[in-house]
């Protein structure tokens, strides 16, 4: 949900002839969203932003499902997938449905000659290690460890990464990402019990503007296939622009826990949603503080929802022998909770460091085969008391 923005050079009123100093006119695009219907920006372009050269190759890049149908508490060792010197081919499906697919992504001495944009679906790409500047037609955001980097669908952007040593978790969203409307009033702004506020939010600062002719390659991903595109102008040939759709960057460490004297349950860490899924950010935070609490989470079912967690750092109160970038999968349908000792050993503790991303979705996701290669087996048992 960003504000108002705007960056570079426009004119005063839209739709308008919008002249170069040697009065041949800039090229007005809307970057809109659900059949102008949605949120929107008005960018003015060098160049057409329609000159296509060449349509190259194309390639299947769709999850390959391995099990259709899952009724198993599963555990995945992220940290397991390869290095990857190509950033789009350095993701690794292992999660999907048709309203979200989960990539794991390890890119590293990346030099990408090209740009990518997403047809199909917004993406947050959260950062757990590494640092660098997402660049896009709308302006350039540098990130950190802990970031999210929330990108509209439609945008053109590459990453340039500061070192070689980083690790993704990405969701890509077949629906729009916005933050929860529980945290908005009537006109969108954040309201004081939000535990994060738009000044917290990342938005595009440092536009460049590239007057550029020459062959360049834009990878976009639709219905599941990546197509290279030759453009004969640069992306990033945008003078300016205005409006709300447009990619920004949150930190995790910047996400205010809510707390309370009993357990508080999971949407208190709600951080995005859509019709069909959430996200939520478990963060450093006060225990609860009534004398007899219990801060371990309560066994609960997942009666509607499937549940990824995905353990960026600390020590997660309610499980035990987790490792740092691992994913669980509870899904719904049968009920899950702390394993043994979890819930005894919990009482008396007056805080936990626990930082973790949590993604309920609302139809079940499937595995695919690049998940089953990271699996560990019998995970599903670790809650029988020897």
């Amino acid at each position: 949900m960003p504000r108002y923005h705007k960056l570079g050079n426009i004119p005063q009123k839209r739709h308008t002839a919008f002249r170069k100093k040697n009065g041949n006119l800039y090229y007005e695009q809307l970057f809109g969203t659900i059949g102008f219907d949605g949120m929107s920006s008005l960018l003015y372009h060098t160049h057409p932003p329609t000159a296509v050269k060449e349509i190259l190759k194309s390639i299947d890049i769709s999850p390959k499902i391995a099990i259709e149908n899952n009724m198993q508490m599963r555990a995945l060792k992220g940290f397991e997938i390869n290095e990857c010197k190509d950033f789009l081919m350095s993701r690794v499906p292992v999660l999907t449905n048709s309203d979200v697919t989960i990539h794991l992504a390890n890119p590293n001495n990346i030099n990408d000659e090209y740009y990518y944009k997403n047809a199909d679906a917004d993406e947050v790409i959260f950062i757990h290690k590494g640092e660098g500047v997402l660049k896009t037609q709308l302006g350039n955001i540098k990130f950190f460890s802990g970031d999210y980097l929330v990108i509209p669908r439609g945008t053109i952007y590459k990453i340039d990464f500061k070192n070689n040593d980083n690790r993704h978790f990405i969701i890509e969203s077949n629906h729009p990402i916005y933050t929860p409307k529980k945290y908005r009033n009537w006109f969108g702004q954040h309201l004081e019990h939000s535990p994060f506020c738009e000044r917290d939010l990342r938005v595009p600062l440092d536009l460049e503007t590239h007057d550029e002719k020459d062959d360049f390659l834009i990878k976009i991903k639709k219905e599941g296939f990546l197509y290279d595109y030759i453009y004969s102008s640069h992306p990033f040939d945008v003078v300016g622009w205005d409006g709300y759709n447009y990619p920004y960057a949150f930190s995790i460490h910047d996400f205010e826990p809510i707390t309370g004297r009993v357990h508080q349950p999971p949407p208190v860490h709600q951080t995005f949603e859509t019709p069909a899924f959430v996200i939520c950010s478990f963060c450093p935070r006060l225990y609860d503080y009534h004398p007899e609490a219990i801060p371990a989470p309560y066994n609960h079912s997942n009666i509607d929802s499937d549940e990824v967690l995905y353990y960026v750092d600390g020590d997660f109160m309610s499980r035990n022998d987790i490792e740092i970038g691992q994913i669980t999968l509870h899904p719904s349908g049968i009920p899950h909770g702390p394993h043994p000792g979890a819930y005894e050993r919990s009482i008396g503790k007056k805080s936990t460091e626990e930082l973790a991303v949590m993604v309920d979705t609302f139809k079940p996701l499937k595995l695919t085969v690049q998940a089953l290669d990271l699996e560990i087996k019998d995970y599903y048992k670790s809650w029988m008391h020897e």
